[in-house]
């Protein structure tokens, strides 16, 4: 590995550490223990790539210190999970951008997620569905053992929008990855709220439809991390029990 290659990649562990410091100062645990271990794996590849005796002995005490520290904030977490006390809040600002749905939901989706329950009354227009379809495909590239996705939503009684069928087309394109949708169309639907296997619950107070609309060949039309948002708020709990369908 060239030089410049660890110089980038000393860089990027550099830039991860020192957001999983801040959110760890904010109390977003989850997020700060996956950055955590993100900085770290870069460090060791770095450690492995160098060859000065000295910057090896200066990258693993920064490893040790970043472990050490990580480890606190599993055993903190694990506390406040146990207990029942965890809760995080993010506040996203009106037209603001870096919160697509990779951003917001992917500290909490791994390999433990074997069953999704999804509320959120409008996946009902083409847009919006094309949405919980985005997040189906964030389900699939993190969660390696899911089996099956559960979403409550209302119907669209006119049917103008073709919701069943689109969302009939998202499940058999997930049957064929071996995961099952299970979809449920209730007329009085009001909460909106995701929640994973693993525990993890989070309520966005818009659900999955918080992106406004930008034009096509417009940045943010493909990555919804660079889409502006409308004004709301994701509270994220975790809970010892997960409900019995």
């Amino acid at each position: 590995m060239s030089e410049a290659a660890i110089t980038g990649m000393e860089a990027s562990a550099a830039k991860i550490l020192t957001r999983a410091i801040e959110m760890e100062r904010h109390g977003k645990y989850q997020t700060a223990l996956v950055c955590y271990q993100e900085g770290i794996d870069l460090l060791l590849e770095v450690l492995k790539a160098s060859k000065d005796p000295n910057k090896k002995k200066h990258y693993r005490s920064k490893i040790e210190e970043y472990m050490t520290q990580a480890e606190k904030v599993k055993v903190l977490l694990e506390r406040l999970k146990q207990e029942g006390k965890y809760h995080e809040q993010l506040k996203i600002e009106d037209n603001a951008t870096g919160h697509g749905y990779s951003a917001i939901f992917s500290p909490y989706m791994d390999e433990t997620v074997v069953e999704v329950w999804i509320e959120d009354a409008y996946i009902r227009s083409y847009h919006q569905v094309n949405n919980f379809l985005r997040f189906c495909e964030l389900l699939c590239t993190r969660c390696d053992n899911l089996k099956t996705v559960n979403l409550s939503t209302s119907p669209d009684d006119n049917n103008s929008s073709n919701q069943q069928e689109n969302i009939a087309c998202i499940a058999r394109s997930l049957s064929h990855r071996g995961i099952i949708l299970n979809v449920n169309y209730v007329s009085n639907l009001h909460d909106r709220e995701i929640r994973f296997s693993n525990g993890w619950i989070i309520k966005v107070g818009r659900g999955l439809d918080y992106f406004k609309k930008v034009d096509k060949f417009c940045i943010g039309f493909h990555d919804m991390n660079q889409r502006p948002c409308h004004s709301t708020t994701v509270d994220i709990f975790h809970s010892k029990h997960t409900r019995d369908r």
